[in-house]
C-alpha cells in the first residue's frame, strides 16, 4: 500500500509538472518585445538573436525592416512584426509596384526561415494632423495586402496599422469606448476584419498614471491591490488599467460592429528612469508593471470583457535608445542593457524564471521573521499587522485575476475560519503559486511575504513548497 501511494503521487507530481511547463509554454506565446533603433550602441543582430532565444519572449517587433535583423531572427522560431514608416504610405497608396517591391525587397528574401507575420503600414497616422496621409492609409494597406496575396502569402502574413491611445475619442469608463475620425475607421476596421487581421493600438497606463499622480492610480497602474473602478455603464470593476484601456478598444470596435476583430497591444511599458521632474519613472515601477503585466498574460485571465484568453502584447523596449529626444524616460524603458545584461529582472529568463536577488526589490527580500534564503521560501502570507480593509483590496485583487477562489466560499474546504484573514491568506497565496513566483508577486502593496512554513490546516491544503 505504501508503494502504491508512492507510485500515485509520483504520477500526481509529474502530471501536474507537465500541466504546468504545457501551460508556461504556450502562455509565452502572448509575449512580444520591441526593437527601437533610434541608437548608436545597439549590440550585434545575432547576439540580439541568441538573447532572445535564451528568454521566453517568442515574439519581435520592428519599426522598420531591417534586414540584418531579419535574417539573424532566421530559423529561431521567433514570429517578426516589420513595419513600413508613414513616410512610406503615399508612394505604396499611389503605386501597386511600389508594394510589390516593398515584398519583394523586405519578405521575399527572408521568409518563412525567418517568421514574419505582420507588416504594420505606419505609426499613429489617425492622430496626424495630415488628412491627406490619412486619406492614403487604407490604399496603401490594401496595396501591400494585393501584393502578399500575388506572392502566395495572403493569410500567411498579415497587414495592420499601429493607432495611439487617443485614437478613442472616450476611453473612460470602459464600455463608453468611441473612435475618432470614424468614417475613415469604419474602413480601417472593415479591411481588418475582410482580411483576418488584428487592429493594433498603443495603451500606455504609465502615461495615464503621469495625468493622474495619485497613489490610487500608482496601485491601479501597476496590477497592485486597489480598491478597484466601477464602470458605471456595466456595473464591471476593473481591478487593474491595463484592462480598462484594453476593453475600452473593445468597446469602441464594438460599438463600430466589429467586436470580432482581435486586438494586438503593438506597445505598452514603463520607464525606470525620468528626470527629476517626472512622475513615475523608476526601477521599482517599471518592474512591477511589467513583472505583474507578464504574470497577468499568463494567467490567461484576460479582461473583463474578454475573459480566458491573453491579448498578443509587446513590451515597450528591448533595448533603451539613447538617441531618442524627449525627457530621460524616453530613452529608458529597456528591458535589457546593450551588454546584454538585464536591467532589472521582469522572469523572461530561461535561466532564471524566478531571480533571488531582483534589482531594487519591489518587496522585502528579508522576511520578518528568519527563515530560509527566498528560494526556499514556498508560501505567500500576509504580514502580521495588516489592517482587515487592506486585507480585503488584496483579497480581491487576487481573485480578480483568474484564480480558483472557490475553496473559501461557503461550503468550500478552507471556508472556515470565515475570516478576512484567513481568506486573503489563502488568495494571496495562490496568486503568487500560479504567478511566475518572483517576489513581487508576492508584494500585495508590502502587506505580504514569503515564508517556508506550510499553513495548510485540516483539510484546507495551500499550494506550494520549495522551489
Amino acid at each position: 500500500m505504501a508503494n502504491s501511494n508512492s507510485n500515485s503521487s509520483l504520477f500526481l507530481f509529474v502530471s501536474l509538472l507537465l500541466f504546468q511547463v504545457l501551460h508556461f509554454s504556450s502562455s509565452q506565446s502572448f509575449i512580444g518585445l520591441n526593437y527601437g533603433q533610434v541608437a548608436d550602441n545597439l549590440p550585434p543582430p545575432a547576439a540580439t538573436a541568441k538573447l532572445l532565444q535564451s528568454t521566453s519572449i517568442q515574439k519581435l517587433r520592428l519599426y522598420g525592416a531591417d534586414p540584418a535583423i531579419i535574417k539573424a531572427l532566421a530559423n529561431t522560431g521567433v514570429g517578426i512584426v516589420i513595419g513600413a514608416s508613414s513616410g512610406d504610405i503615399p508612394a505604396l497608396a499611389s503605386d501597386p509596384n511600389a508594394a510589390t517591391q516593398w515584398i519583394n525587397s523586405n519578405v521575399l528574401p527572408f521568409y518563412p526561415a525567418s517568421k514574419i507575420i505582420l507588416i504594420t503600414v505606419g505609426n499613429e497616422v489617425m492622430i496626424s494632423d495630415d488628412q491627406n496621409l490619412i486619406s492614403q492609409l487604407i490604399p496603401a494597406m490594401s496595396n501591400m495586402q494585393n501584393a502578399l496575396n500575388a506572392a502566395s502569402l495572403g493569410g500567411k502574413i498579415k497587414v495592420s496599422t499601429v493607432h495611439a491611445m487617443s485614437v478613442l475619442a472616450q476611453s473612460d469608463p470602459p464600455s463608453s469606448g468611441s473612435f475618432i475620425r470614424q468614417d475613415t475607421m469604419r474602413g480601417i476596421l472593415q479591411f481588418l476584419k475582410d482580411h483576418g487581421s488584428p487592429f493594433t493600438i498603443n495603451p500606455y497606463p504609465f502615461f495615464a498614471y503621469q495625468s493622474d499622480p495619485r497613489p490610487e492610480t500608482l496601485a491601479f497602474c501597476l496590477f497592485q491591490p486597489n480598491a478597484g473602478r466601477v464602470d458605471s455603464g456595466t456595473g464591471i470593476k476593473y481591478m487593474n488599467m491595463f484592462d480598462a484601456q484594453v476593453d475600452a478598444v473593445h468597446s469602441a470596435l464594438n460599438a463600430m460592429g466589429f467586436k470580432d476583430v482581435e486586438i494586438v497591444v503593438a506597445e505598452t511599458g514603463w520607464p525606470y528612469r525620468g528626470d527629476p521632474n517626472e512622475v513615475g519613472p523608476s526601477v521599482e515601477n517599471a518592474k512591477a508593471y511589467n513583472g505583474n503585466l507578464i504574470a497577468h498574460l499568463r494567467s490567461m485571465a484576460g479582461t473583463p470583457l474578454m475573459p480566458g484568453k491573453s491579448v498578443d502584447t509587446y513590451i515597450f523596449a528591448l533595448y533603451d535608445e539613447d538617441l531618442k529626444p524627449g525627457p530621460t524616460s524616453e530613452r529608458s524603458f529597456g528591458l535589457f542593457k546593450p551588454d546584454l545584461s538585464a536591467a532589472y529582472d521582469v522572469g523572461i529568463s530561461k535561466s532564471s524564471q524566478t531571480p533571488s536577488t531582483p534589482v531594487t526589490p519591489s518587496t522585502p527580500q528579508t522576511p520578518t521573521t528568519p527563515s530560509p534564503k527566498p528560494t526556499a521560501a514556498g508560501w505567500c502570507m500576509p504580514k502580521a499587522g495588516i489592517s482587515d480593509a487592506q486585507l480585503q483590496a488584496s483579497l480581491d485583487y487576487a481573485c480578480s485575476q483568474g484564480i480558483d477562489c472557490s475553496p473559501i466560499q461557503p461550503g468550500g474546504a478552507c471556508f472556515e475560519p470565515n475570516t478576512v484573514v484567513s481568506h486573503a491568506a489563502f488568495a494571496m497565496n495562490l496568486y503568487y503559486q500560479t504567478s511566475a513566483k518572483n517576489p513581487w508577486n508576492c508584494d500585495f502593496s508590502k502587506t505580504a511575504t514569503l515564508t517556508s512554513q506550510n499553513p495548510s490546516y485540516n483539510g484546507c491544503v495551500y499550494p506550494g513548497g520549495g522551489t
